[in-house]
């Protein structure tokens, strides 16, 4: 009798359990089932004030398997570099300073452009240190690739410059007032 008791509360149990990760599996998938929603979560992801951990899992949830960040700055001879990091490159190179200062990352202007599995996302943004902040510490471009595998929406690059004195912001790219 105690071992059906047992069987029967492990069956429960997993039963339960398949349940709770089929929910999950389901409330995850909202978070890529459009353009819009996976560039939300993008930004979402990586907006915390000071001392607030990031959700880095959702974050690679968003990228494929051979993602890249690949941020865009002049050297110190003035001309344009680039590098490329994996998702999870660009948490272990970004992800304390983020947690120590506080980054927000909020999208100012999107144009989306799709031809088939394929989007193409020009995104504005301003960065602030906190979510009371009203003045922004930069600005840039996302320049954001996507694909759709026929079940959801995968980043496949985030490529990305600021804006700086010599290099503004067009404002086909900036809010309509």
């Amino acid at each position: 009798m105690k071992h059906r008791v047992i069987v029967f509360i492990l069956i429960v149990f997993y039963s339960y359990c398949g349940f709770s990760q089929q929910n999950t599996d389901s409330d995850i998938m909202t978070h890529v089932a459009s353009i819009d929603q996976t560039i939300d979560t993008y930004y979402d992801v990586l907006s915390e004030d000071k001392a607030v951990e990031r959700n880095w899992k959702l974050f690679k949830f968003l990228f494929t398997k051979d993602a890249q960040l690949i941020p865009s700055t002049k050297n110190k001879d003035g001309v344009y570099v680039w590098r490329y990091m994996s998702p999870e490159t660009y948490i272990k190179s970004s992800g304390l300073w983020m947690y120590e200062h506080g980054f927000i990352e909020k999208e100012i202007n999107r144009k989306v452009e799709v031809f088939g599995p394929i989007a193409h996302v020009f995104s504005t943004y301003e960065a602030y240190h906190s979510k009371a902040d009203t003045e922004p510490f930069m600005r840039g471009i996302n320049s954001i690739q996507l694909l759709n595998d026929g079940e959801r929406w995968w980043i496949v690059n985030v490529y990305w410059t600021l804006e700086t004195e010599h290099n503004r912001i067009p404002a086909e790219y900036l809010p309509k007032h």
